[in-house]
């Protein structure tokens, strides 16, 4: 039977929409393996946020296409849309799928290689599945495209075009991913905040404006789409109402608990869409993925405050923490309006991660600017933080400022500003020292070494980690992450795999903290009902006092 595998580069959308093609390759009748095991179609979702990024994508093809020179080596992504604006070839690349068809990739690759089809006939039936262990966290894209034009981002130019997805083709997804055991929706978009709201215009220090939905009908029938083949107008137009009217539907979203004095909206927003994904049965938490600071609005941060379903943890980035760099970056905000959101947040949502990107390096940033941003780092005092250094992006205002900052100047601020985020994010994680939280176990996995550390080059959520990991393996500990991102190292038996578990915290650790889950570890008859458990903490300590 056909085999395929896959791998992504850069964020959560394109993580999404991994997986996406993989279901699609799965329902047909291939066999899913891992990236490093021989396949008969390779697919690389491609990055191009950095130089680095672009040059690992380059890599990961031309290493496929040198060890398995008999495969189908698929390219999609960003890079693919970079490579095409900047004239590049990627000749090892078998087919190069363009960003706006990367859904339809299983039948490009189809077409492309009709004796695919006759091998998935005579081994119809036969298909694998992941295995349910893996089945915890999914990631779901709500939301496409940007028209921020940040002077170093080229993601505008790659994803052109500002499209929110319906609720009801959300629910249905969210409520497949529930069937197949999956606890936990990551809920991301480029420009995840603008969610509904695809013509909103970015400006300084507001709250997300608000689409005025009161078209003509010649607006109307624009963005029904009338038969376009446009794919933003046509699933634009499954936000309006099915009776032609201008307004979103917004029937069987509860709004209890938050904005109740508000008069009833014609309009849904992100607020509207996660609180009804936390209501999808089989799923018990809602994460957010990264959100813009001008989207953190108060309605926003009262759904968080008022479902316990949503995870407590915010990814605001903030890029920079002087004013006068980021109204270079092009950034709608300011530093003192970035704090303002910060310390809102964590006025109405108890025990909240705030986790951030930032950039060092940026064009004209001097010591004084880079001195703002530590300060932001430590007032914030960030949960986790990815770190990146600013790289020119072809057809970026950035990339022809004066005042470019030195690779060696980059690398020493870069470092610098890790210590102090690795700081910050030990001070959050010994506030739960000894509390009691719930966390999703995802399974054993090795803890990490310091040569996994992708340098921060790979893309928005690959960035640099600030925790340098270089303790031996525990013996295979199950692990997972708390509602608000803490990573969680414990012992416990399989069958923990796949559920909420609480989990008291003894001690923080470089990756994240250790702790114990009382009895619980304990499966069926493996010990008697009677049998009093020691917790990990006492024993350790009584192992220390005997060794003296």
């Amino acid at each position: 039977m056909p085999t395929a595998a896959f791998a992504t580069l850069g964020c959560k959308v394109n993580q999404y929409e991994t997986q996406r093609i993989l279901d699609d390759f799965e329902e047909r009748g291939f066999a899913i393996t891992e990236f490093n095991a021989p396949a008969d179609v390779y697919v690389i979702n491609t990055c191009s946020v950095t130089q680095a990024a672009e040059r690992k994508s380059r890599q990961m093809v031309r290493k496929l296409a040198r060890q398995n020179a008999d495969a189908i080596v698929v390219m999609t992504g960003c890079y693919g849309e970079m490579a095409r604006i900047k004239g590049e070839t990627v000749e090892e690349a078998t087919l190069i799928v363009p960003n706006h068809l990367k859904l339809d990739t299983l039948k490009q690759v189809l077409d492309a290689y009709p004796r695919l089809e006759q091998d998935l006939a005579a081994n119809a039936g036969h298909g694998n599945s992941i295995p349910a262990a893996r089945r915890t966290r999914a990631t779901l894209k709500v939301q496409d495209g940007c028209n921020v034009f940040c002077s170093f981002c080229s993601i505008p130019y790659t994803r052109k075009f500002m499209v929110s997805r319906p609720m009801d083709e959300l629910i249905r997804e969210a409520e497949k991913r529930a069937a197949q055991g999956y606890r936990e929706l990551v809920v991301t978009g480029v420009l995840v905040g603008a969610y509904g709201q695809d013509n909103f215009i970015p400006i300084l220090g507001a709250e997300l404006p608000r689409i005025e939905r009161g078209h003509s009908q010649t607006d109307r029938s624009a963005l029904i789409g009338g038969g376009s083949s446009d794919p933003a107008r046509t699933d634009r137009s499954a936000l309006i109402g099915s009776d032609g009217s201008d307004h979103v539907r917004t029937d069987h979203i509860p709004l209890s608990g938050i904005g109740e004095s508000e008069p009833v909206r014609a309009q849904i927003d992100l607020a509207d869409c996660l609180l009804r994904l936390t209501r999808v049965p089989g799923i018990e938490r809602v994460r957010l993925s990264s959100i813009e600071p001008t989207q953190v609005t108060d309605r926003l941060l009262d759904a968080f405050a008022s479902e316990p379903k949503l995870c407590r943890h915010l990814h605001i980035p903030v890029q920079s923490g002087d004013t006068t760099v980021l109204r270079a970056m092009n950034r709608p905000y300011n530093k003192d309006f970035y704090l303002d959101r910060c310390r809102e947040a964590y006025r109405r949502i108890p025990d909240l991660a705030i986790t951030s990107d930032i950039m060092v390096g940026f064009p004209g940033e001097d010591r004084e600017a880079f001195e703002s941003t530590l300060d932001v780092v430590r007032r914030v005092g960030y949960a986790r933080a990815h770190l990146f250094r600013y790289s020119p992006r072809p057809n970026t205002p950035a990339a022809d400022y004066a005042g470019q900052v030195s690779d060696q100047e980059k690398e020493a601020r870069s470092k610098e500003l890790a210590a102090a985020c690795r700081e910050t994010q030990q001070q959050f994680i010994s506030r739960f020292i000894g509390r009691t939280l719930e966390v999703l176990v995802e399974g054993k996995e090795p803890v990490a070494t310091a040569g996994d550390a992708d340098g921060g080059e790979s893309g928005n959520d690959r960035h640099e980690r600030i925790a340098v990991l270089n303790e031996h393996p525990r013996g295979g500990l199950l692990g997972g992450y708390t509602s608000n991102y803490i990573r969680v190292e414990f012992t416990g038996g399989s069958h923990l795999c796949g559920t909420v578990t609480g989990v008291r915290l003894l001690e923080t650790s470089a990756s994240g903290a250790v702790g114990e889950v009382g009895g619980a570890h304990f499966g069926p008859m493996e010990a008697p009902p009677d049998a009093d458990f020691i917790p990990l903490a006492s024993f350790v300590g009584s192992l220390a006092q005997q060794a003296y």
